[in-house]
């Protein structure tokens, strides 16, 4: 890995039956995929689930949950979330995500890719910016919406409307812009002066 490259964590947080995540998740795969700095690692929460027990004394199957999960958020040097809008907040899945792990979140930058209706998920992205602060993670100003998208995509996630897909793509690359520059420059910030949370 050169000094510029990162690993990001590209966390698909809905997990309902018929969800549109995984359209979302395409579009996104397009844009990393442009990168060369960027490797990617996609932790599907429907996939990956985690006990919604949050046991100070984990079963063996809790473990085991755990495992598929843990090692791959310590390993990342940052994370996108992608996020749709339920009931003006996000899903209980990544909530869940957030409350079992603690320190593989800090001194790290967040990006949100959120979808919804009118909001675009930008609610559901308000509510989980405070939280990832909780962490200790850096939360990642530029973000990328998509209001009503279904019906909008092809099946491997390409926008249907040139003008809309310009306008994300240029939003993708102002928030992937910005979570390089962080994600690499807070790595370096760790080597040099292991950081200390309360």
């Amino acid at each position: 890995m050169s000094d510029t490259s990162y690993r990001l964590a590209v966390i698909v947080a809905s997990t309902r039956e018929g969800r549109f995540a995984p359209t979302i998740a395409k579009w996104l795969a397009h844009h990393t995929g442009q990168r060369p700095e960027i490797e990617v690692d996609v932790i599907d929460l429907a996939e990956t689930p985690l006990p919604a027990d949050l046991s100070s004394s984990p079963s063996e199957a809790d473990l085991a949950a755990l495992g598929a999960v843990t090692p791959r958020l310590r390993q990342a040097d940052a994370f996108v979330v992608i996020t749709p809008e339920y009931n003006h907040s996000y899903p209980a899945s990544v909530k869940t995500l957030i409350d079992w792990h603690r320190d593989p979140w800090q001194a790290k930058p967040v990006a949100f890719v959120s979808y919804g209706g009118l909001s675009g998920g930008l609610r559901a992205v308000e509510h989980l910016r405070p939280v990832f602060s909780e962490v200790h993670a850096v939360t990642i100003r530029e973000t990328v919406s998509f209001h009503g998208p279904w019906g909008k995509f092809d099946e491997d996630g390409r926008h249907l409307d040139e003008e809309a897909g310009n306008a994300a793509a240029g939003a993708a690359k102002s928030m992937l812009d910005q979570l390089s520059w962080w994600a690499v420059s807070l790595r370096e910030a760790r080597a040099t002066r292991p950081y200390l949370a309360n």
